[in-house]
């Protein structure tokens, strides 16, 4: 935890202009389960501060939170204890905040000093609000009680509690500043990107009292370094975001670690260090288009519940077909929705909502409000790499699902959600006035928890349940939904979410999926799904529909010469898509097809055992397909010769899929 700091500013005065390190005066961000040591409550709702593990208003969980109840109406403080400021005129003050309203009210926050033990409070900030939100607020303050040795700092509520629902509070600091210096904010390049020539972004904070007109940077990926001389005025107390000319090429499929450094400003002789940030890149085999995941926590007890279900209905019949939603009921206010269920109450503690409504986007806190329409449009643009696709059926009281998870990256102790949701109830209504509810949540498979999976980058993971409703709140089972995402449990993102289609064949993916270099012809080929009965198969390389809706089981792309190229095939369905499967090829690896004169197999019609030679090469992998493309069987070899029994194969034809260290070739079975 951040502590608050009793200074000697003696110090100040002693240390060079370069210095890195600003001197706190308070530096506070909430992080312990209890109000921190020293801090009091003064005035009003003393009853109402307490520590929240949310993490609402922007930093990490937890955070200062107030709440409306019990009531109060006058000026609530909680503030620190006291501070020397001998000598300090003026000091820079940041914290970040998140008011939360009951309908179209307005409330006044701010932050005093006192040096007479609280009986006379200046303010050095104060806003009026009257919208939900994050705020972070900058600003040099000055006050009465500076140069003082004993001042109190306060955070202050004005005005009637029930105008809010609730004020979160966090990462409170006031600092001096030194004549040059620079804070590196974050590294603008996203956890996910696809793969190829990508610019290396950053954003710097001039923390310093002087303008920086000039500064070196450094970027280093997977050791690779990078520098370059910015020439850029940057007031005080201004943010900049930097861009390196010179782009890194990501590789497919590929991890990297991506450091950004900042050594000098103003052309200073002086090294800066300990001015770095790193994070961890993953780049993507390809990327997709995202249907944005809507979680909504709500109760049929709730009046400010209802404006919110009102304007998520508008957002929803502006997007029909373009999004994913599940609806969880409270077990609050009072005696909460009939409809809430355990499973809900455990996605309730998963986000840290204390209250309804509350939206989530993409497993991002929307507040107590809808989620908007500008951040819904920014969802759906925003690259998605990973995919989902399911169907269901009913039969009575008892629904079957089957869904695939497929991921462009490699993507380890993810879950995938599964929740059946009915698309309107009426039984659950009681005192908010409302008659019909939306997208309720009914049951999660297998449980609230999720499903954990690993994926490796191209390949998918497949989840069947079979479940009877008769134990849930189901009014109609001709009404229901089954909504499907993939979720990073620790950080909450949403890679990508769906819609289950219902349907009695599921949309199984392609199998076996291979893709071969001869030349400059790319080959792509594959099975036909394990069930199912597709309608054709759509063909894409890096990104780009090569072939569309077409029959056979393989294509064949000439001039392809790219340096990288990623294959993918869906299977294409009356009721829907399957997720793709992609093969990835790089120029310098490129696996190429040998000719079929390279291997030998005898006897063929064959009854009980067949023989493989490889001339000039080796033997490593060889799989072996029915008419239908299911895999029969897959044997490791390391020699030029193998004899393989086939005698317990039904009567057919088979296909004997034979890689070497050389490269691969398919051949043809008679099975007698």
């Amino acid at each position: 935890m951040r502590k608050t700091l009793l200074l000697a500013f003696a110090l100040l005065f002693s240390l060079s202009v370069f210095s890195q390190e600003n001197i706190y005066i308070i530096n506070e961000s909430f992080d312990e389960t209890t109000l921190p040591q020293g801090w009091t409550k003064m005035g009003s709702g003393t009853n109402n501060w307490y520590i929240s593990t949310s993490n609402i208003a922007g930093g990490k969980p937890n955070e200062l939170h107030l709440q409306w109840t019990p009531p109060f109406n006058g000026i609530a403080r909680f503030v620190s204890p006291a501070v020397d400021l001998t000598d300090v005129s003026s000091a820079i003050m940041s914290l970040k905040h998140y008011p939360s309203f009951f309908g179209n009210n307005t409330a006044t926050v701010g932050v005093a000093t006192s040096s007479d033990n609280g009986s006379t409070w200046n303010k050095v900030w104060s806003q009026q609000y009257d919208a939900n939100g994050q705020y972070t607020v900058l600003e040099n303050i000055t006050s009465p009680d500076m140069g003082k040795s004993s001042v109190m700092f306060c955070f202050y509520f004005e005005g009637n509690s029930y105008n809010i629902s609730d004020w979160y509070f966090d990462d409170f600091e006031v600092y001096t500043v030194q004549d040059l210096n620079v804070e590196l904010t974050s590294i603008d390049v996203p956890n996910n990107v696809k793969f190829g020539p990508r610019a290396i972004s950053f954003t710097v904070y001039n923390t310093g009292n002087s303008s920086i007109e000039s500064l070196v940077a450094t970027y280093t990926v997977n050791g690779e370094t990078e520098s370059q001389t910015f020439f850029s005025n940057i007031p005080s107390l201004e943010y900049k975001q930097l861009t390196f000319s010179s782009k890194y090429n990501f590789a497919p499929g590929e991890e990297y670690d991506l450091t950004i450094e900042v050594t000098k400003l103003n052309d200073s002789d002086e090294e800066l260090t300990d001015i770095v940030l790193s994070k961890e890149i993953a780049s993507g085999l390809s990327q997709t288009q995202r249907t944005p995941m809507i979680e909504h926590f709500s109760s049929s007890t709730c009046g400010p519940c209802v404006a919110v279900n009102t304007l998520m209905a508008t957002l929803t019949e502006n997007h029909e077909g373009e999004y994913t939603y599940t609806k969880y009921t409270s077990n609050g206010p009072g005696l909460g929705d009939p409809y809430f269920t355990e499973e809900g109450g455990t996605r309730m503690t998963y986000y840290n909502v204390m209250g309804v409504p509350q939206t989530f986007l993409d497993g991002v806190d929307q507040g107590y409000s809808a989620v908007s329409e500008d951040s819904f449009v920014a969802s759906q643009g925003t690259p998605a790499f990973a995919d989902v696709r399911g169907t269901f059926s009913i039969e009575g009281n008892t629904i079957e699902v089957a869904a695939d998870f497929m991921s462009y990256i490699n993507m380890e102790e993810v879950r995938a959600f599964i929740t059946i949701n009915e698309k309107t109830t009426t039984g659950n209504a009681s005192t908010n006035g409302e008659t019909e509810f939306h997208h309720v949540m009914m049951k999660m498979l297998e449980n609230a928890n999720g499903n954990i999976m690993s994926i490796k980058a191209g390949e998918h993971q497949h989840l069947e349940f079979t479940f009877d409703m008769t134990s849930t709140n189901v009014e109609e089972m001709d009404d229901l939904e089954v909504a499907l995402w993939l979720q990073n449990y620790e950080t909450m993102e949403v890679y990508n979410s769906h819609y289950a289609y219902e349907s009695d064949v599921h949309v199984y993916p392609v199998r076996n999926m291979s893709a071969l270099m001869n030349g400059s012809a790319l080959r792509i080929s594959w099975s036909a799904p394990e069930a199912g009965n597709p309608v054709g198969y759509n063909v894409y390389v890096n990104g780009t529909l090569e072939a569309e809706n077409i029959n056979a089981l393989e294509y064949v792309k000439d001039n392809a010469n790219q340096t990288h190229k990623t294959a993918e095939v869906v299977a294409i369905y009356e009721n829907g898509t399957s997720v793709p499967v992609a093969k990835i090829i790089g120029i310098d690896d490129n696996v190429n097809e040998i000719t079929t004169n390279d291997i030998s197999i005898y006897p063929n019609p064959a009854r009980d055992f067949v023989r493989l030679t490889a001339q000039g090469t080796q033997l490593t992998t060889v799989k072996v397909y029915n008419c239908l493309g299911m895999m029969v069987e897959e044997i490791e070899v390391s020699a030029n010769e193998i004899e393989i029994n086939i005698s317990e194969y039904n009567t057919g034809i088979y296909f004997f899929n034979i890689e070497t260290v050389n490269g691969n070739a398919v051949k043809k079975v008679v099975k007698r």
